[in-house]
């Protein structure tokens, strides 16, 4: 489902093998949480989404977990910008913004956070809706707008 959700938006995006049960439930013990739904479906298929220009719109999982690990214990961050406690970073835009889900309160919506400025901005209703934004443009103005 999610590689046809993803080739129908961007023929050309790329895929890798997918995560196997014991590696996803290890990363999810390593954040302290599950992930959400629709990710942890996606990544049982396939190990990320690589999309425009080589850009992973879909993060490996192992990028997943130490990215959010990093993003939470970053003395730097802390002192930089506010709390990354509520989110679930899963993608970017190979330019620095990242997406994320948010854990608390749990949603399936989809958030920008724009490193520049440490904003965060609803982009999508869901995984399948962030896809289709993300992969059938090649420029950032999709979450712009």
């Amino acid at each position: 489902m999610w590689i046809e959700a993803a080739l129908q938006a961007f023929p050309e995006a790329e895929f890798r093998d997918p995560v196997d049960a014991v590696a996803m439930d290890a990363a999810e013990e390593r954040l302290g949480d599950a992930l959400p739904a629709e990710l942890r479906a996606l990544l049982l298929e396939t190990d990320g989404i690589v999309g425009h220009y080589g850009t992973d719109t879909v993060w490996p999982l192992e990028r997943i977990v130490e990215e959010n690990l990093h993003f939470r214990s970053s003395t730097a961050f802390a002192e930089l910008y506010m709390p990354f406690d509520a989110l679930l970073f899963f993608g970017d835009n190979g330019a620095g913004d990242q997406f994320a889900f948010v854990r608390t309160p749990r949603r399936p919506d989809i958030f920008v956070w724009e490193h520049e400025d440490d904003s965060r901005r609803w982009v999508a209703s869901g995984l399948v809706d962030y896809l289709s934004r993300s992969l059938e443009e090649d420029e950032d103005e999709w979450y712009r707008q």
